[in-house]
């Protein structure tokens, strides 16, 4: 029986969907912004500053190829690449070229900043590059909980990211009124892409988002749409038709993480958007998210977003 008091729709079901995924950006209270679009000609060098704690750089390749540098990785971008780095770590664009490399020159603009290589000369790659911000709760829960570098080769015959690069092109060839709210939404969108694009010639990310084995999708999915019921390995395998062993494996080969921690998750997950967003009280909050004491959800809750329940609550993150 549902715990009273949770709202369903607080995550849905159907986690491999487009549906699913713009509840969970929902949830996040995403904001998206284009900062630069990256001219770069050849033997260029861009680093890129780490960003705070609730903002997750991206990067989307048009034309050209170049590497980005983030911490001991390196990726080979080609066009219809996208980066996203939900650790938001330093990083550093580089394109290939003779000599020392060259620096970058930012012309700034009404919506976007627009970066060029010192010394002018042709343009080798096109690049977007930007941030999404999310609330301290749901948001930072769901980023935490995805690689800290997620690459994914849409290519350059996609035709959804194809549709997405005219668009963004456009809008920044145009620059004006309303420019910087379309060029959000078209980010928005391209998040929700990655996010549910599965594990395969796309991307090599485990990405529980868009998990595509059946069963572990529905348990998946089932956490989420209830993760206050009394959710056990023996219930979950039984429900997905699997031995424990079997179930244990393929969930972490789908998730990234054991079926244990994503429960917690999911349950952070649902208690922040409570805290949030009702008058319950943080007892009734561990009840309704599956915990019978609250000083075990307190612990669970503070482990998870640094900080109690009745603080995440003040918005004291401390």
């Amino acid at each position: 029986m549902r715990r009273p008091g949770l709202p369903v729709s607080v995550f849905c079901p159907k986690v491999s969907g487009v549906d699913t995924v713009s509840r969970l950006l929902r949830r996040a209270d995403l904001g998206a912004t284009l900062e630069k679009h990256c001219l770069l000609g050849a033997g260029t060098r861009m680093d890129v500053a780490r960003y705070g704690e609730l903002e997750v750089p991206f990067h989307v390749l048009l034309e050209g190829e170049c590497r980005l540098h983030v911490g001991h990785q390196v990726f080979e971008l080609r066009p219809g690449d996208v980066v996203l780095i939900p650790s938001g770590t330093e990083h550093r664009v580089v394109t290939a070229g003779p000599g020392r490399p060259r620096g970058i020159v930012d012309v700034g603009g009404d919506a976007f900043v627009t970066t060029r290589s010192e010394r002018g000369g042709d343009p080798v790659i096109d690049l977007f590059c930007g941030h999404f911000t999310v609330n301290a709760g749901a948001g930072a829960l769901l980023f935490r909980s995805l690689p800290g570098a997620v690459h994914v080769a849409f290519g350059p015959s996609d035709e959804v990211l194809r549709g997405l690069s005219v668009l963004m092109r456009g809008e920044a060839g145009r620059e004006g009124a309303g420019t910087a709210a379309i060029l959000s939404a078209l980010c928005t969108v391209l998040l929700a892409m990655v996010l549910r694009t599965a594990r395969g010639p796309a991307t090599a990310d485990v990405l529980w988002t868009a998990a595509t084995d059946p069963g572990i999708a529905s348990a998946v999915s089932g956490i989420l749409d209830d993760p206050g019921e009394e959710w056990t390995i023996e219930r979950l395998s039984r429900q997905v038709a699997m031995s424990r062993a079997t179930f244990l494996r393929r969930f972490v080969r789908e998730t990234g993480m054991t079926a244990g921690a994503f429960l917690t998750r999911a349950r952070m997950m649902a208690a922040a958007e409570l805290l949030s967003t009702s008058d319950a009280t943080v007892a009734s909050v561990a009840g309704q998210v599956g915990y019978q004491s609250e000083s075990a959800f307190s612990r669970a809750f503070r482990a998870e977003l640094g900080t109690t329940p009745a603080r995440f609550r003040r918005g004291d993150r401390r």
